[in-house]
């Protein structure tokens, strides 16, 4: 048997379904993000890590931006899920909701690990990744308030405090990743962001 017939199995094993391969170049990219920081995140590197032909990079994301935004999507997707998981099964008081948001956001930070700052800081760097970012925090945003607005008595929450309320979150949540403080603290000190936020917008329901 030629050399060439033995290789085309291990070949053939190798194919991916279009998707297949698009969740490998995902993996591949927070790797790279993650053990060579986000300035090494190119396409081309990302062809050579994950051992494919540059147009296959390109046929998935046809520029880094495009990269970057998909990145964040991937992150944005799982924060969503895990906290719409726990919102339903959590108890239905502030604390309840105030609880489930803070462990929801620092969990999914510290899952990502030290690799979800420096996406967040490369999508400020054009005004269509800035873009991109934004329109995910006003969804992010949108969620909390529909969830905390039944305990404010006014039946309102500005837009002031949820921006506070998630400068809060990017705060506490890379703290904990860079380790500066422990998780239990950042998730105590944002669900009490998040209970004197409500408070503000009205007497309190309990």
């Amino acid at each position: 048997m030629s050399s060439i017939e033995m290789k085309e199995p291990t070949r053939l094993r190798q194919r991916l379904s279009r998707q297949g391969r698009r969740q490998q170049l995902m993996e591949v990219a927070w790797r790279i993000v993650r053990e060579e920081g986000t300035d090494a995140l190119t396409l081309p590197r990302l062809a050579e890590q994950a051992g494919v032909a540059k147009p296959v990079v390109y046929d998935h994301f046809s520029t880094r931006p495009a990269l970057l935004a998909a990145l964040y999507e991937d992150f944005d997707s799982r924060q969503t899920a895990i906290m719409d998981a726990a919102l339903q099964s959590g108890a239905p008081t502030l604390a309840g909701r105030a609880a489930v948001i803070a462990s929801s956001y620092v969990d999914c930070v510290l899952l990502q690990g030290r690799e979800i700052p420096g996406v967040i800081a490369a999508l400020a760097s054009s005004p269509e990744l800035e873009r991109i970012k934004r329109d995910y925090e006003a969804i992010f945003m949108e969620k909390c308030r529909l969830a905390l607005v039944p305990f404010a008595e006014a039946g309102h929450i500005a837009s002031p405090g949820l921006w506070a309320m998630l400068g809060a979150a990017e705060a506490l949540s890379n703290a904990a990743a860079s380790e500066d403080i422990t998780a239990a603290e950042a998730k105590d000190e944002l669900s009490e962001t998040i209970v004197a936020m409500v408070a503000r917008a009205g007497a309190v329901r309990s």
